[in-house]
């Protein structure tokens, strides 16, 4: 049986429309390629899991100041701890903490009873509460407010005490916006089994480097001037 062979396209078609051959993978190659990926991972961690932790942490500056100011929107007794280290080295003598309030309200009995009994634990004589609204972005929106109580308290220069991996971000924050009313900004970040060298031991290690890493980054794209 003898086929017909397929009729040619005319000339003036190609302006229209046209064939091109189609290439896919298969999922062999999108396998492979997943495997391979992962072992250049793990491979080559020793060289990248250092680096990637060291970019969260500010540079450790605690000049003496008026006040140091306690990163408190996660709760860390280590940083109260640190805190009175910084204290009794002459420092600072004045110590700030930022609670969380709602409008026209004190802080909740909850969060000022935590920081002050984490305060007694870590034998820090007096803080002195900051109240700030939660507003998003919470960072940003606070620094706003604990700089207008820093100006009324006529607080020149401050150093912020803040868990390891968010210090960085938070440095970023304050100095962004103290800076411009005069105030010097310190800062001191405050490592517990976590540090840049071991994050990746443990899986909250892990999600707590994933998480500031990826909040660093959203506040140094869209948040910060």
């Amino acid at each position: 049986m003898k086929l017909s062979k397929a009729r040619p396209q005319p000339a003036w078609l190609r302006h229209f429309v046209y064939r091109k051959e189609s290439w896919r993978t298969t999922w062999k190659l999108r396998i492979g390629v997943l495997v391979v990926g992962i072992a250049a991972v793990l491979l080559t961690r020793p060289f990248w899991t250092a680096p990637l932790g060291r970019s969260l942490v500010c540079t450790e500056q605690a000049a003496p100041s008026d006040a140091l100011l306690l990163e408190n929107f996660d709760p860390d007794y280590l940083v109260y701890e640190r805190a009175e280290a910084l204290r009794r080295a002459g420092i600072a003598s004045r110590i700030f903490v930022p609670l969380t309030t709602y409008e026209g309200q004190q802080p909740n009995d909850v969060e000022t009873g935590t920081a002050s009994l984490m305060a007694r634990i870590a034998r820090l004589p007096q803080i002195e509460g900051i109240p700030i609204r939660i507003i998003e972005p919470i960072s940003m929106n606070a620094a706003y407010q604990i700089r207008d109580f820093l100006k009324k308290e006529n607080v020149r220069s401050v150093v912020v005490v803040a868990p390891g991996f968010r210090s960085r971000r938070s440095a970023l924050v304050y100095s962004s916006v103290l800076n411009p009313e005069n105030i010097a900004v310190g800062c001191v970040p405050v490592f517990g089994t976590d540090t840049p060298e071991t994050w990746d031991k443990s899986t909250h290690g892990i999600q707590g480097v994933v998480e500031q890493f990826m909040k660093l980054q959203y506040y140094r794209i869209a948040v910060l001037p």
